[in-house]
């Protein structure tokens, strides 16, 4: 059965023969009243300084839930950057490796094609060497030839005017 401060400082008790003093009675409950008073404003204080703290509580909760996962996006953010300027950078050293196979092979096959080259010029030069000399002998001997061929003409019997 729960008393509250109004009850116990209003309470009444029927006189007896040889009971107590009602003034000390009266007092003692106006004491007992006030004390109890003030406890329960104290316990109201409490309550409403638990219900604040709570309320704090489930802020400081949501606080941390919410830096939790912006921890949580903020890392997979960097992972996925990561991530991606790493695929990013394979791709361009893939690229810049084929660039660099390919030039090389240019290279390559244009350095063999110039040797091929010069190996042609050297082999139409040595042809045309024996060419020219083959036709240069041909009309050496014709030449030699001719002169057997033909009779020698004096200078006096031509006519020349």
């Amino acid at each position: 059965m729960k008393h509250y401060p109004a009850e116990i400082a209003h309470k009444t008790f029927e006189k007896k023969m040889m009971g107590y003093d009602p003034d000390d009675v009266s007092d003692f409950l106006t004491i007992i009243a006030a004390q109890m008073e003030a406890l329960l404003q104290e316990r109201s204080a409490f309550q409403t300084a638990l219900k604040e703290k709570e309320l704090q509580l489930l802020e400081y909760k949501d606080r941390d839930h919410v830096l939790k996962a912006t921890i949580t996006s903020a890392s997979q953010m960097a992972e996925k950057m990561r991530s991606d300027a790493e695929r990013e950078a394979k791709l361009i050293i893939n690229d810049a490796q084929q660039k660099a196979e390919m030039i090389t092979r240019d290279a390559k096959d244009s350095l063999k094609k110039s040797y091929q080259d010069v190996a042609d010029l050297k082999k139409a030069r040595m042809q045309f060497e024996a060419n020219l000399k083959a036709m240069a002998q041909a009309h050496l001997s014709l030449l030699e030839q001719g002169e057997s061929f033909m009779p020698r003409m004096r200078l006096p019997d031509l006519d020349i005017k």
